[in-house]
């Protein structure tokens, strides 16, 4: 040890110092911690904390709700289909298939005459508080209207209360299609009402929770001062968020307890990683704050594959496909990181199956978009690849500024970058079964 340091450590005994970050002596190289501790302020890169203490008979309906299958429309689909605890609150699939699929998983496969979800399923792994926008257009945010849906009536709690109002009314992941049979070959009447009736749909989902007597006793243990008849889908919707947020806020990884000034939480190459990627690498320009993203939209130059969405189909514009937002074109939300090594495949389209890829993509986009080897993606979804010269050239005419330059990356220093993502998992996110319930008040199957 260093007279320097030394006689820090005395200090530090005395109160008068900390010892774990030694002054960087002039002359001398800063070391891997100082350096890297050191962006931890301009990026915002503070520790998340822990969730808020739920109500426990908000979480057991939340719970409830999350797995029962009664809310979609054909009564096969809930929503912890595509946000599978065994696939770490996603589904595994570059592009998730809703109502008429069968399996889960990656195993899932597209029902006769269905079409895949436009985009991926994205974790619901820490969206429980802090996250500005859901969505991968970011349609919802957490202040003004969505942007695209029907207005939305109040929703107490975070914006995941809001989000989960949405997908039982989409025809594809939850609602179905008019003339649509349930799995007990009775009519579908969520499917029957229009698009443009979302109350209506909210209230006949209720409809058929209130006529389950042991909802009616959980719906009592929640909301102990109003009738099961005065409840709306929203307050539904803030228990299962309630159950996010007590069962899916996963906040203790290694790079956590660095945060708590354990030095030794990392490894030697996650601290390399974690130096290139709040400096050379350029990744926290858009990958920052206490989640490591979720508050900004970019084009990152990621190929166009699935049915397209809106007007522009086949493409998909993300942001640029809401009204007055055409300046985004074929940007997305810049997804939050924390416990992204369980969350393949990435980007809104599941175009990426491994961390490795898509560090490889960063490392030079355009060259990188203009090579897209369609073999890389799962078979179902190979067909849907768009590799024509003209959207290709699309897709770059709006590419963000910050990618338009490769990053000259050794595979030594994307394999750092990989260990470094990889410090961002909580173990406890590694496995969730703990989380699904043996049955759900319907009767439906849980699987």
């Amino acid at each position: 040890m260093t007279r320097h340091v030394r006689t820090l450590c005395i200090l530090a005994v005395l109160g008068l110092a900390a010892c774990d970050e030694p002054t960087p002596v002039e002359g001398l190289p800063e070391s891997l911690d100082t350096q890297l501790r050191r962006q931890f302020g301009q990026w915002g890169i503070v520790p998340i904390g822990a969730a808020p203490r739920q109500d426990p008979a908000m979480v057991a309906l939340g719970q409830a709700l999350m797995f029962d299958k009664i809310l979609s429309g054909n009564r096969d689909v809930s929503c912890a289909t595509c946000h599978d605890p065994a696939q770490h609150a996603g589904d595994g699939l570059a592009l998730a298939i809703g109502t008429g699929g069968t399996g889960s998983g990656p195993a899932r496969t597209l029902g006769a005459g269905r079409a895949f979800v436009p985009r991926n399923a994205p974790t619901l792994l820490n969206s429980a508080i802090g996250l500005q926008y859901m969505f991968w257009d970011g349609r919802l945010a957490r202040f003004g209207p969505p942007l695209r849906d029907p207005v939305l009536p109040p929703v107490t709690g975070p914006v995941l209360a809001s989000q989960g109002m949405l997908p039982v009314l989409n025809r594809r992941e939850m609602r179905g299609e008019k003339g649509d049979v349930d799995v007990f070959g009775n009519p579908n009447e969520l499917a029957q009402f229009d698009d443009s009736q979302p109350n209506a749909i909210w209230r006949a989902v209720m409809q058929r929770l209130i006529a389950v007597p042991q909802y009616v006793t959980l719906f009592h243990a929640a909301f102990p001062s109003s009738a099961p008849s005065n409840l709306r889908f929203q307050d539904m919707a803030t228990a299962m968020a309630a159950f996010q947020a007590d069962a899916l806020m996963k906040t203790a990884s290694p790079f956590d307890r660095y945060l708590a000034r354990d030095n030794n939480a990392l490894s030697v190459e996650a601290k390399r990683g974690g130096v290139l990627f709040f400096g050379r690498a350029r990744c926290s320009q858009c990958h920052n704050g206490p989640f490591l993203g979720g508050r900004d939209f970019a084009n990152s130059g990621v190929p166009q594959v699935g049915p397209g969405v809106g007007q522009a189909a086949p493409w998909d514009k993300g942001r640029g496909e809401l009204l007055n937002f055409q300046f985004y074109n074929f940007a997305f939300r810049v997804p939050p990181l924390r416990n992204v090594e369980l969350t393949a495949p990435y980007f809104h389209n599941g175009s990426f199956a491994t961390l490795e890829a898509v560090v490889k993509h960063y490392n030079n986009v355009t060259t990188s978009l203009q090579t897209f080897d369609p073999a890389t993606l799962p078979a179902n979804v190979r067909d849907t690849y768009h590799g024509d010269a003209a959207t290709i050239n699309a897709v770059l005419t709006s590419l963000d500024g910050r990618l338009k330059e490769p990053l000259h990356l050794t595979d030594a220093q994307i394999a750092d970058l990989v260990a470094f993502l990889k410090s961002l998992t909580d173990p406890a996110a590694r496995d969730l079964s703990g989380i699904v319930p043996a049955s759900v008040p319907s009767g439906l199957a849980v699987r």
